[in-house]
């Protein structure tokens, strides 16, 4: 049989899955929450629901991915044949997957975006409009039906041809080079921030804690959904990851540092962009993609030396979106790969025309198929994923594997609070989704 491609260093697969979490949903949904929902008080819950997920779900689904050796349907099937029935977990497996090529292919045309603006700061057409309204206009006309096609090319492209070089030199290179820079860059813009006028304001905005927000459930929701979300758990990327360890790996130590190092980059860009909005005396209340588009760019524009800040922006921006559309569509790659016997070029090349000619397709309607998926797939992959690892697969087997490559056997409360808090806490998610419209 042939051997299975794997990471080459510990921290080679930290900063991948660092990269598959940090995204979008820390930029322009993270800043926006926090604003919202009190500051501090948003934060409390945040961080508690952190620390649960991360100790939970992120080490479930990587010990998963690890002791099936295969992506989601070989892994599912694998646990329901203890049971007798490995065709039905291999259905079941299927969900995680089509949910990952689906939002994958949904991130394909944000990222067209994002590289257009990208671009754009270089020169000048980013920042060329006078008014919000015009910046309104810039995006909307980009955001239509087939009004961005050779950019969101151009990214898929950029991105299969990293995925073409397998895990070890494309992947794990690409998330080596790219994360460091992502974190520098936003640390940099950190400190150009805290030295404008007014942006103490922000600070205090940020760090202050709302006793009528702690109370407000509504707060501990959109808390419990962006951490969940911003994990990356849907049962697909975190596990596809995790089949690329070795059993010498100490998977809790790395979720560990999975989860710090994605609290951090929200943190950091909250850190920017809530003092950056406070120097002009606006308070945040615009998430999602009229954040990063609209207001963001209006607002560099008239800050001192705002053509460079923009350039920076965006570009960490790119490089944040780029590991994660990397890892959302390593997942459908891999099962062709299994499932179709073909080498990792063909598959790369079969998965980004299926890209390629979807996302083109669906550009007027990105908003409801993104909507679609984090409301109901994300949460049904990660629920499913638990109960197959967790209730099927048994108490003995996930301690077994929790305690590979570890010195002392992880704690014994593991097992128990994954089984009867973390995958309700995944139905739970899906629940309140369909109930408010989506909490991710």
């Amino acid at each position: 049989m042939k051997k299975r491609e794997s990471f080459n260093s510990r921290w080679g697969f930290i900063l991948a899955c660092i990269g598959s979490a940090v995204g979008m949903g820390n930029i322009w949904m993270f800043s926006t929450r926090v604003s919202l929902y009190g500051g501090g008080a948003f934060l409390i819950p945040y961080i508690i629901f952190v620390i649960l997920i991360g100790s939970t779900g992120v080490i479930g689904e990587m010990c998963f991915g690890r002791a099936a050796r295969s992506g989601p349907i070989d892994a599912f099937g694998m646990a329901t044949e203890r049971k007798g029935s490995r065709k039905s977990g291999e259905l079941l497996g299927m969900i995680p997957v089509l949910g990952s090529m689906a939002m994958a292919i949904g991130y394909t045309v944000v990222m067209g975006w994002i590289l257009k603006y990208t671009v754009g700061t270089i020169t000048g057409a980013t920042l060329a409009p006078e008014s919000v309204d015009e910046f309104g206009a810039q995006f909307g006309s980009m955001a239509a039906a087939f009004g961005n096609n050779i950019w969101q090319v151009v990214v898929l492209i950029l991105c299969m041809g990293i995925l073409m070089f397998g895990v070890a030199t494309g992947i794990e290179k690409a998330n080596k080079i790219m994360m460091p820079i992502f974190f520098a860059l936003f640390v940099g813009l950190g400190v150009y921030v805290l030295f404008q006028q007014g942006a103490s304001d922000g600070y205090r905005y940020i760090f202050r804690v709302d006793k009528s927000a702690l109370a407000n459930p509504k707060t501990w929701i959109f808390a419990l959904g962006q951490a969940f979300f911003s994990l990356s758990v849907a049962g697909n990327g975190t596990l596809i990851y995790g089949s690329y360890l070795s059993d010498e790996e100490n998977i809790p130590a790395s979720a560990g540092r999975v989860a710090f190092f994605d609290t951090l980059a929200a943190m950091l860009a909250a850190l920017v962009i809530i003092p950056a909005m406070a120097t002009t005396g606006a308070k945040l209340n615009q998430g999602g993609p009229g954040l990063l588009f609209i207001y963001l760019p209006n607002l560099m524009k008239s800050m001192p030396g705002g053509h460079v800040i923009a350039i920076l922006f965006f570009v960490a921006v790119l490089l944040a979106g780029m590991t994660s559309l990397i890892n959302l569509y390593e997942a459908p790659i891999a099962t062709v790969q299994e499932k179709l016997k073909l080498g990792r070029v063909p598959a790369c090349t079969l998965t980004g025309i299926v890209g390629i000619v979807i996302s083109l397709l669906i550009q007027g309607i990105v908003s409801d198929w993104m909507d679609v998926l984090s409301i109901y797939i994300c949460p049904l992959g990660a629920g499913l994923a638990g109960i197959m690892f967790f209730w099927v697969c048994g108490k003995k087997y996930v301690e077994e594997q929790v305690n590979k490559g570890r010195e002392k056997a992880f704690t014994k409360w593991f097992y128990p609070v994954c089984k009867y808090l973390y995958v309700p806490i995944c139905i739970l998610v899906l629940i309140l989704g369909i109930a408010l419209g989506g909490i991710g």
